[in-house]
């Protein structure tokens, strides 16, 4: 298991925080995720076997913001 933490950009509020956490929820090999809206990050528990950070960043991306 490895855990990375995203710099991600654009979110205002809870709304936001609940869109990008079940973005990344979403990807195959995601395990825990917790997304700090006043940071601007998030801090996901994943599966190298199964994604990579660049799938994860698609995601947010995907989920209109910026990783």
């Amino acid at each position: 298991m490895t855990q990375e933490t995203i710099k991600v950009e654009g979110m205002s509020c809870r709304h936001c925080q609940m869109t990008v956490t079940n973005a990344i929820s979403g990807v195959a090999g995601v395990s825990n995720v917790e997304v700090n809206l006043k940071d601007g990050q998030a801090t996901v528990d994943y599966d190298e076997g199964k994604t990579n950070t660049n799938a994860i960043k698609a995601a947010v991306v995907e989920a209109g913001y910026k990783a």
